[in-house]
């Protein structure tokens, strides 16, 4: 996989998404959990949250690079706000 240009920041993120596909997995077996109803009033489950929280991430890191430039440290804060209020009420 050489044509790819793995560097040590891109293999992390790829770890960590997959220690996270796990750790949801192993959550939805020990604890099965009923849909719940949120702001956005569709039912959402565990993983319909994280899919939320994984896509608008995504979003916040292009905005931010896109408006205030490669200082993504301050993004990350950013991410990790949203995805307790995603996690929280949706």
């Amino acid at each position: 996989m050489a044509w790819m240009a793995w560097t040590t920041p891109t293999a992390l993120f790829f770890v960590i998404i997959a220690c996270i596909l796990v750790t949801f997995t192993i959550l939805a077996i020990k604890f099965p959990e009923t849909p719940r109803l949120g702001v956005l009033r569709i039912e959402t489950t565990r993983g319909d949250r994280l899919f939320i929280t994984l896509l608008g991430s995504a979003f916040i890191n292009l905005a931010w690079l896109g408006l205030v430039g490669a200082s993504q440290p301050f993004a990350l804060i950013v991410c990790l706000i949203y995805a307790v209020g995603v996690f929280r009420w949706v």
